[in-house]
Parts: structure tokens; C-alpha cells; sequence
């Protein structure tokens, strides 16, 4: 094979793995609750929890399911299928635990579906009177698997 051939194919190889760097992009974990894909920023997730033992707690809003004990770290659980009004699942096996600025929260999901890189631009933001539903915007996933809503997880605890 010619040494101009096989040069310019590694070349052509190099150009197919490099990363746009002038892209704008934030990497999100896409995890199901119900029907919908909701995103949350990956570097706010901590770990994903299989399994875990929730310890009811009384006089709670009816969407904190309790806490875990995660390494001697007591860990809020937030059903986010009730948060959102939707029917509570009855297996509670799957936590996604995220930092809220100075505190770790645990959301229980139905699903994790995917970790994607999605270019900032693509974000849509929400319209200004849907506060009340907890994203902050939206986009349509590149493999048309559907539409991503971005979890607004300041909003997620009720505010004093």
C-alpha cells in the first residue's frame, strides 16, 4: 500500500475522533420517570444506588419517601414521580444522588437511560409562567429517542 494512502487515512481516522472544541456543550445523565426523559447536569450526580434500604420519616411532604445511610451520610429520598404529580412506582430500587450546593439529595428513578454531551445551544429554556414545573428547559436527544427535559434541581425541595 502506498505510504500517501495510508497517511492520509490515519489522518481522516484522527479527524473522525477529535472533539469540537468550539462546541458549547454540558454532559447530562438522562434518567425515566414514567413516560418522561428528565436530564440533570452529570458533574451534580454523585453515584447512582441500586437497592437501598428507605427509612420512612413522619410529617414529611408526601413525596420525600425518607432517608438512606450512604457511607454514615444521611441521604433525603425525593419520589420524583410524586413531585411531578405522577402515581408512585411501587419498586423504589434505583437513587440518583445528587449535590444540591451544600447538601446531597436522592432521586428516585425509574430508569437511568443514558449519559449524553449535549451541545448548550440545543437547550431550549422553558416559557417565564412554567415555574411550577420543575425544568428549566429542553431539547430533542440526537438519536430521536425523543425530548429531554432539563431537571431544575434547585426547585425540587419546597422553599421556606
Amino acid at each position: 500500500m502506498n505510504d500517501e494512502i495510508l497517511f492520509a487515512r490515519e489522518d481522516e481516522m484522527e479527524a473522525l475522533n477529535t472533539v469540537d472544541d468550539t462546541v458549547d456543550s454540558q454532559k447530562y445523565l438522562i434518567f425515566m420517570a414514567g413516560h418522561l426523559k428528565l436530564g440533570v447536569i452529570a458533574e451534580d450526580v454523585v453515584e447512582i444506588l441500586n437497592n437501598q434500604l428507605i427509612t420512612y420519616l413522619p410529617m414529611l411532604p408526601d413525596f420525600i419517601r425518607g432517608i438512606i445511610n450512604m457511607r454514615g451520610q444521611m441521604i433525603p429520598i425525593l419520589d420524583i414521580r410524586a413531585r411531578l404529580g405522577m402515581e408512585s412506582k411501587e419498586d423504589d430500587s434505583l437513587v440518583v444522588v445528587i449535590n444540591l450546593g451544600d447538601i446531597q439529595l436522592g432521586i428516585l428513578v425509574d430508569a437511568v437511560d443514558q449519559m449524553i454531551d449535549i451541545p448548550k445551544e440545543n437547550i431550549l429554556p422553558m416559557p417565564a409562567h412554567s415555574q411550577q414545573l420543575l425544568v428549566s428547559g429542553m431539547c430533542s436527544l440526537p438519536d430521536d429517542s425523543g425530548t429531554m427535559m432539563v431537571l431544575d434541581c434547585g426547585q425540587l425541595m419546597p422553599h421556606d
